[in-house]
């Protein structure tokens, strides 16, 4: 059978407009300069995707159920970079390496997790896992090692492009922290934790309490106007209504304001 995806998950990249080589044994698809082989049978497709996975979030799980529903039938090995060397490449995580393996662990398309994987795919990993296909967005990935570290996957129609999710990355959510830094530094000084924990200054931290209750004092004051005006009209009315002028209050005074 074709690699050709059968889930009708919306973020699928589909393959489509395929051709079938003379010898009938791989796909080339024309939008990419790259063969894609075709799937075994008789058994589970063994499909293999590989990352940092720092704050797990739904983007990550819609690339790897991408991964997992590419064939009818699918054991999806997902390899999640240590600390060593994720902290060397690319920088530091919000998350350590055991926490990062655990929370891929429990997303649901996932059968295994291969802890302390290669940054880069090499020939013998592949044969000891026995993958027949690694799943990845399409774009090169760049490493010191090579210009594109599925390279080789690729050079044996063993790679398998999947749609990055718009919207969602792990470095979004870090920009969001870093753009709302305060309002995050304040919750945590409202659940407990001190000055020192959040690396803060005491000043920093007598600020932001000052600003917190001012922000509370302006909500406290405004609603309670909220609460006045609409008082303020009653008492109005009930006042003309002993003297009979409540149209001429209406007209003139409530009216204008």
């Amino acid at each position: 059978s074709l690699p050709t995806p059968v889930s009708s998950c919306s973020t699928l990249l589909k393959l489509k407009g395929s051709k079938i080589e003379d010898d009938s044994s791989s796909v080339t698809l024309p939008a990419f300069d790259f063969k894609i082989n075709q799937s075994p049978v008789g058994r589970p497709v063994r499909v293999y995707c590989d990352g940092i996975y720092d704050s797990f979030h739904f983007g990550h799980a819609k690339a790897l159920e991408q991964a997992k529903k590419a064939f009818p039938n699918v054991y999806l090995l997902v390899g999640v970079c240590n600390d060593i060397e994720t902290h060397k490449r690319k920088g530091h995580t919000i998350m350590s390496d055991v926490e990062r393996y655990e929370s891929v662990r429990h997303c649901k398309w996932v059968d295994e997790v291969i802890e302390a994987a290669p940054w880069v795919v090499t020939q013998k990993f592949m044969e000891q896992y026995k993958i027949d296909y690694v799943a990845h967005d399409v774009e090169p990935y760049q490493s010191t090692e090579s210009g594109d570290v599925y390279a080789l996957v690729k050079s044996q129609g063993r790679f398998l492009p999947t749609k990055r999710t718009d919207g969602i990355s792990t470095s979004d959510l870090i920009t969001r922290i870093v753009r709302d830094y305060d309002l995050f530094l304040m919750r945590n000084l409202q659940r407990g934790m001190s000055a020192k924990e959040l690396n803060i200054s005491y000043l920093k931290e007598q600020q932001l309490k000052t600003q917190y209750h001012l922000e509370r004092f302006k909500i406290s004051v405004m609603g309670q106007l909220n609460v006045w005006e609409p008082q303020n009209h009653v008492s109005i009315e009930s006042f003309t209504n002993l003297f009979d002028t409540e149209s001429f209050v209406v007209k003139y005074v409530i009216n204008l304001r």
